[in-house]
C-alpha cells in the first residue's frame, strides 16, 4: 500500500498529546508526518488526523477496519511497527491513540471510544495478546519501559452498568483513568481496571486483579483483589541468577 505523507506535527496536535500523557522526551524525539492516503474522503473532511514516524506503515487491514465507520476529530500517531497488532479501533469522535517508539504488542488490540484515549510512551512490551479499552472518556497512559506478560487485559470500564437495585447509582466504574509508572511488570493474565495508579517499578502478580487501586512504587502485589505482598523491590528483564 503507498503511503503519501504530508506535514509534520502541528502545534496544535502537540499539545493535545501532551496534555493526554504524552511525554516530552518521547514526542520530541520523532520525525512525524502526516498521512494524506490512502484515507477514505471523510478522514480528512471530519478533522481526523493519522501521523506516522518516518519509516513506518500501517498494514492495510488495521486501516480497512478501522475506517469502517465515520467519526471525527480522532488523533492516531504510530512511532512503532505495528504488523504484529491484529485489531486497531477508534470507536468514536475524539480519540486519541499514541503508539511510541519501540513498542511490541504481539497479537495485541486496541480499542479507544469517544473522548477516550491510549498512550503507550515507548518501550512497551507485551509478549502476547495483550488488550487494551480505553472508553467512555477514559484513559490509558502507559510511561516508558514496560513488560506485560501474556493475556494482560487493561480497561477503563466494565463495558455494562452495575448499579445499586434500591438507589439506581452506579456501582462499577464510567470513564476511569488507568496509568502504568515507569519499569512496570505485568505478570500472565493480570487484568487492570477502573481508576489506577501503578508506581514506578512495581510488580504485579500472575492472575492478579488491580481494580480501583493504587499500587506503590517499588513493592509487588498479587491475588484478587492485588495486595501488597512485598515491598522494596526492583526487577530486570535479564532471568540471570
Amino acid at each position: 500500500m503507498p503511503w503519501t505523507r504530508g506535514e509534520p506535527l502541528t502545534a496544535v496536535h502537540r499539545e493535545r498529546l501532551l496534555r493526554t500523557g504524552v511525554l516530552p522526551e518521547v514526542m520530541d524525539g520523532l520525525a512525524l508526518r502526516q498521512v494524506v492516503a490512502p484515507l477514505p474522503a471523510w478522514w480528512h473532511e471530519q478533522g481526523n488526523a493519522l501521523y506516522l514516524r518516518d519509516g513506518m506503515t500501517v498494514p492495510p487491514k488495521l486501516i480497512e477496519t478501522m475506517t469502517l465507520y465515520p467519526f471525527s476529530d480522532a488523533l492516531l500517531v504510530i512511532a512503532t511497527g505495528m504488523e504484529h497488532v491484529v485489531s486497531l479501533l477508534l470507536g468514536g469522535d475524539g480519540a486519541l491513540v499514541f503508539i511510541g517508539p519501540g513498542t511490541y504488542l504481539s497479537a495485541g488490540e486496541i480499542y479507544c471510544g469517544a473522548g477516550s484515549s491510549v498512550v503507550l510512551n515507548s518501550k512497551v512490551v507485551g509478549t502476547s495478546r495483550p488488550m487494551l479499552d480505553a472508553r467512555n472518556g477514559g484513559s490509558i497512559v502507559a510511561e516508558p519501559d514496560q513488560l506485560w506478560a501474556g493475556g494482560v487485559y487493561i480497561a477503563t470500564d466494565d463495558m455494562h452498568r452495575f448499579e445499586d437495585a434500591a438507589t439506581g447509582a452506579r456501582l462499577n466504574p464510567f470513564g476511569a483513568h488507568i496509568r502504568l509508572c515507569r519499569h512496570v511488570w505485568l505478570g500472565r493474565d493480570v487484568i487492570v481496571t477502573g481508576d489506577v495508579e501503578i508506581g514506578e517499578g512495581a510488580v504485579v502478580g500472575m492472575r492478579a486483579l488491580v481494580r480501583n487501586q493504587k499500587v506503590p512504587p517499588r513493592v509487588a502485589v498479587a491475588g484478587t483483589p492485588a495486595r501488597v505482598i512485598r515491598e522494596g523491590v526492583t526487577w530486570s528483564p535479564d532471568d540471570v541468577p
